[in-house]
């Protein structure tokens, strides 16, 4: 049986009906998605073993959006793509990776998003990635682009682009490296292999890993272990959370989207 639902989808995501293949709605599919669907390090908490490459699009879809769970780049870009590209859109799989993902899995092949291409530009396009990063499509081009707040610039780097973000008082830092590259979801098996790996070894420590993230009107918050960080307006505020009650209610709140939002159709922010 065929569990993944475009209509469903799209109701859950907030966008009923929005079906248009345009730039404006592919803005609001992105950040609304942000808004509704946590990114969730814990959401398969590996019951059913470790699928980046034949992840089963239906049980992800009940689980990461239906049921609101969410889940890594693997399962939310992934079902994003298909959205996409069910809808209409001319829609590519690439392949990028974070300064963590390199010195964990030692590997390009690390974080998953999309490049849509649209009225002849292309377009980066990611609801999986829990870090500070763009709420709305990024055009693949040497301007900075500024987003509630934040700027961002892409620039070249050993053959690639590396995606960089500046806030309201910061410098310039990566998000993650990556190319243009066409990609199939087979190229993250030697990822795939390497989860496996360590999931298997006896003396893995980190079986309790919290990552967590979602976007919030003019911005995000993150949970990762016990730091917590807020960006709004394009203003950073980190903090540790050293008490136990506070850690589970902030944790509750992040995946349940209890939390302050600006109105949805509220689109000031990008220029």
């Amino acid at each position: 049986m065929d569990v993944f639902d475009v209509d469903g989808y799209l109701r859950r995501i907030g966008c009923a009906g929005e079906t248009g293949v345009d730039l404006a709605t592919l803005r609001r599919l992105q950040r609304r998605h942000l808004q509704a669907i946590p990114y969730n390090s814990a959401a398969y908490a590996l019951v059913d073993g470790v699928h980046v490459v034949d992840l089963d699009e239906d049980a992800a879809f009940d689980r990461s959006i239906a049921a609101g769970q969410g889940g890594a780049c693997y399962h939310l870009n992934r079902l994003f793509h298909r959205l996409l590209k069910e809808l209409g859109y001319d829609v590519t799989l690439l392949a990028g990776s974070t300064a963590e993902g390199r010195d964990t899995f030692g590997t390009e092949v690390e974080h998953m998003f999309n490049r849509v291409r649209l009225d002849g530009a292309d377009w980066l396009v990611d609801v999986g990635y829990p870090g500070p990063t763009y709420l709305e499509p990024l055009r693949v081009c040497d301007t900075v682009q500024s987003q509630y707040g934040s700027q961002f610039r892409l620039v070249e780097r050993d053959s690639g682009l590396v995606l960089q973000r500046r806030g309201a008082a910061t410098r310039w830092g990566g998000v993650y490296t990556f190319t243009l590259t066409p990609r199939r979801w087979s190229d993250w098996k030697e990822l795939e292999d390497r989860f496996r790996h360590m999931v298997a070894d006896p003396g893995r420590s980190d079986t309790q890993e919290i990552l967590c993230g979602r976007a919030v009107g003019t911005g995000q918050v993150m949970l990762k272990q016990r730091r917590y960080l807020t960006v709004r307006d394009g203003r950073e505020q980190v903090r540790t959370i050293t008490d136990d009650d506070e850690h589970r209610a902030l944790l509750s709140r992040i995946l349940s989207g209890d939390l302050d939002r600006a109105p949805a159709d509220d689109t000031r922010g990008t220029s």
